[in-house]
């Protein structure tokens, strides 16, 4: 049975995408199947983490969409793309990753913004791809906000993971998704703090954000200079395996895991 955790954020901005491929390389470090899906069709970037180039894909999220092809078809292998800071793989045996990207032609974007699509589609898509990639987990990276794909993203999810700042506006937002999260009954909601200045104090700010939504922090990330160097170019987890980054990722993954 796959494990669907869906990662969300109020708003744009927060590294949803980042700690979604990072989250993915830790797994396929842990020996297990992975797909990761690209849902935030509208502003699409994940594939930037995988260095996969968007100009050589032959089917994207949005050919599946359109009915152009079979979901699978638009899953790419990216486990050779899980590297360390010499270049060489470091997934194990067992350990897989793919990657259902949305497409960054103008043309598609527009359709989608102005046609839409039939969520139930996508539904469908991520039951298909679960069962023929015989995937562990199923990470989805959702659209930041709250629309109706958002929705059936948190209404499947087995884990629901909240992204956000240390920043008044993604307190309040987050608080709305949180409601909306419980009444959908997910089974595992973790808020996890992005972008908190290394001068904070952690365990502090963590206190205090559970103490506010009652809802697990499964961790406090930095910002810090190392992360800004690496910015989209790769994977932090495998890179930098020693930063507090990478050991907020494992922690998350030992929550998620249990």
């Amino acid at each position: 049975m796959t494990k669907i955790i869906s990662t969300h954020s109020y708003r744009g901005g927060t590294g949803k995408s980042n700690l979604t491929a990072n989250l993915a390389a830790g797994l396929a470090l842990r020996g297990y199947r992975v797909g990761v899906i690209d849902t935030d069709i509208q502003s699409p970037g994940i594939h930037t983490l995988f260095k996969v180039d968007p100009h050589n894909l032959r089917f994207t999220l949005n050919d599946y969409l359109w009915g152009r092809c079979g979901v699978t078809e638009t899953a790419l292998d990216v486990t050779s793309g899980i590297v360390d800071e010499n270049g060489m793989v470091v997934v194990p045996d067992g350990g897989r990753a793919f990657l259902v990207p949305s497409s960054i032609k103008t043309g598609e974007i527009a359709r989608i913004l102005k046609e839409k699509y039939d969520v139930e589609d996508l539904n469908t898509g991520f039951q298909n791809l679960c069962v023929e990639l015989k995937l562990d987990y199923l990470l989805i990276d959702t659209h930041p906000g709250v629309n109706e794909e958002t929705l059936l993203s948190i209404a499947i999810s087995d884990t629901l993971m909240l992204l956000l700042r240390p920043d008044i506006q993604d307190y309040q937002g987050t608080a709305v998704t949180l409601e909306l999260a419980r009444k959908l009954e997910v089974p595992q909601l973790l808020l996890v703090v992005n972008k908190a200045l290394e001068s904070f104090d952690f365990q502090d700010l963590s206190q205090r954000i559970f103490s506010s939504y009652r809802t697990p922090v499964a961790a406090v990330l930095p910002l810090s200079t190392d992360l800004v160097r690496i910015g989209s170019t790769g994977l932090v987890r495998t890179l930098s395996p020693d930063h507090a980054f990478s050991a907020g990722v494992e922690a998350i993954l030992d929550l998620v895991e249990g």
